[in-house]
């Protein structure tokens, strides 16, 4: 009996001592936890203390068994709902709690493992013989009486109920099975995988408190993570609300999921995304390839590990049952390419000569127009998304013809070439065409790919409505009607040059990604934080990651024209701190086809 006393009294003292932390004087949530604590542990504390070690009482054996192994879970409660309320508890303070919980934890195990069956009648022989002499030798038969029965269900609750706490603290510090619930990892995960996060290493802490394991793992590029998503707010409340969830999922058997938004819809919370940046790098993203420079070498490189992981073809999953979403066919794909391509040999001295003589076309188009006729100014269409300049062409050039002065579409289409940088670029002879007929102008840009691009897609999209708007007014003067107008041939084939920039617009957050971090005021390069981290999914059509917001924005396709074309943007790229991260993920093993380690190089 002696090896119960001294872990026996610790498992008393540590409750009782957790007990009073657990006080509150909120008139919340957290008024619960002392009640809890104290109750169990006064009752736990009676048995085992009276009962069991002083008086050594068979009858109390079984209920204070009961209660040890609930204790330490109870305790837990105890502990979230303390801090569930509008009032927290300082750093120290759960500090002290914490240690008491892992203390009453590690005793009660310890003295659970004698105190059963098989161990506890060497210790304690005269148990022994209280229970033969109660059976009188006799095989004591299975009770299939109702009273039975109740017992034996009781007696699955019970281990069900403590199966789901100790998985629950299995999943919270070591391991959790996760379950892919998106495409946004395919081709490396489809939906309904089921993969193994290791926790223990990625500094694990309790629920509702900033206290846990140190983190000892040292993230790469290419680590696959599961990690709390930043879009959404990580609160007291919303941290309450999501640790409730947890449980009351558990409890459930999975069947019932609190924790979804406004809408009712569950939370994309956490995520599984891959590692593509880390501390210390500036990245950008342009045509599908990732570049990141560092302090010591202040010139972009493509990632090559990302290229390896990063999908952006799907089309040869069109025939896979479990592939529900191609983003684009083959087809579209390489029309894509094509047009990325025309984008890169654009010739920006030739830009402006384009943009220069469909201005001064339109000048003369609108000589054509009697003077009885005109109206005041042209007014500035209200947005100058792209997509809305395409739709409201024929009222656009109609009201530009009569409009007695035409600086707005000359200042739309030649404005530009006021800027900084155009000037170098018109005035100097310093850029160059490549082998393959693309001209490099990333000089002009501090090397910055997503700027340069998009300063060509702007010109892009500016001259095809340009062309469309000058066709169209050409035609209106020659009496046509809006009708003949957009069934002409000529008229198709504008459009249609017109359709490909709006539609390679709507993919530009998709494929491509501004300077992350954005430098400073002063134009110096920002880097990603000590700590920090920078995720994407594989499917990166597919995949709402850490390039992007929740919400969209009116936004300039370049900033270095005030007449910039406009498009709806969700780009937002954001880094993750390491204590947002919960895991490793290491291995799949489910499905059995695909089962194995994760790749991460």
């Amino acid at each position: 009996m002696n090896k119960f006393r001294i872990p026996g009294y610790i498992i008393i003292l540590s409750s009782l001592c957790f007990s009073l932390l657990s006080v509150s004087f909120s008139f919340d949530v957290s008024l619960l936890a002392f009640p809890l604590a104290v109750g169990l542990s006064v009752l736990t504390s009676y048995f085992l203390c009276f009962k069991i070690l002083k008086n050594k009482d068979y009858s109390a054996y079984k209920i204070t068994e009961k209660l040890l192994q609930y204790l330490s879970y109870i305790l837990l409660i105890s502990f979230i709902l303390r801090r569930a309320g509008k009032n927290g508890t300082v750093y120290f303070y759960d500090v002290i709690t914490v240690v008491l919980w892992c203390v009453n934890f590690v005793s009660s195990q310890y003295f659970l493992y004698f105190f059963n069956d098989k161990k506890i009648y060497a210790l304690v022989p005269e148990w022994k013989n209280f229970t033969a002499k109660k059976s009188g030798g006799m095989i004591v038969k299975k009770d299939f009486s109702l009273r039975g029965l109740f017992k034996e269900v009781l007696d699955w609750v019970d281990a069900l109920v403590q199966a789901v706490f100790m998985v629950l603290l299995i999943q919270i510090f070591i391991l959790q099975l996760y379950v892919i619930p998106s495409e946004s990892m395919v081709p490396s995960f489809l939906i309904g995988d089921r993969v193994v996060v290791t926790k223990t290493s990625n500094g694990p802490t309790f629920p509702l408190s900033e206290v846990g394991l140190p983190c000892l793992k040292k993230y790469k590029r290419g680590d696959v993570i599961v990690f709390r998503n930043p879009h959404y707010s990580m609160d007291r409340k919303s941290e309450v609300r999501s640790v409730i969830s947890q449980i009351v999922y558990m409890l459930t058997f999975t069947t019932v999921n609190l924790n979804v938004d406004e809408h009712g819809e569950p939370k994309a919370d956490p995520l599984v995304k891959r590692i593509c940046g880390v501390p210390g790098e500036q990245l950008v993203m342009q045509d599908g390839v990732l570049y990141a420079r560092t302090v010591e070498s202040d010139k972009f490189e493509p990632v090559k590990l990302d290229s390896k992981f990063a999908c952006w073809n799907l089309s040869k999953y069109e025939k896979n049952p479990a592939v529900r979403y191609i983003p684009l066919s083959q087809e579209y794909y390489e029309a894509m390419i094509e047009f990325e391509a025309e984008r890169r040999a654009l010739n920006i001295l030739n830009a402006a000569s384009e943009c220069r003589r469909i201005a001064k076309t339109m000048n003369l188009l609108r000589t054509g127009v009697c003077v009885a006729d005109r109206t005041d100014d042209f007014k500035a269409p209200e947005s100058m998304r792209a997509d809305l300049l395409f739709s409201g062409c024929l009222q656009n050039a109609s009201e530009i013809l009569k409009a007695s002065n035409s600086a707005w579409f000359e200042s739309f289409m030649c404005g530009w070439t006021d800027s900084s940088v155009a000037r170098n670029i018109l005035s100097s002879v310093s850029w160059r065409a490549a082998e393959d007929g693309e001209y490099s102008y990333l000089d002009f840009f501090d090397g910055d790919y997503y700027s340069e691009a998009n300063f060509k897609l702007n010109l892009m999209t500016k001259i095809a409505l340009g062309e469309l708007y000058v066709y169209t007014a050409g035609q209106m003067l020659k009496g046509f009607s809006a009708g003949e107008i957009v069934n002409s041939p000529d008229f198709k084939k504008y459009s249609m040059k017109v359709s490909e920039c709006c539609w390679y617009i709507s993919l530009l957050d998709q494929r491509n990604m501004p300077l992350f971090p954005a430098n400073s005021v002063d134009g110096q390069p920002s880097y990603i934080p000590e700590n920090c981290y920078f995720m994407m999914g594989d499917n990166r059509f597919n995949s709402l990651d850490m390039r992007h917001s929740y919400e969209s924005v009116l936004r300039n396709i370049t900033e270095l024209d005030s007449y910039s074309v406009q498009y709806s943007s969700d780009i937002a790229p954001q880094y993750v701190h390491r204590k947002r991260i919960l895991g490793s993920a290491v291995y799949r093993f489910w499905p059995l086809s695909r089962s194995g380690g994760i790749k991460t190089k």
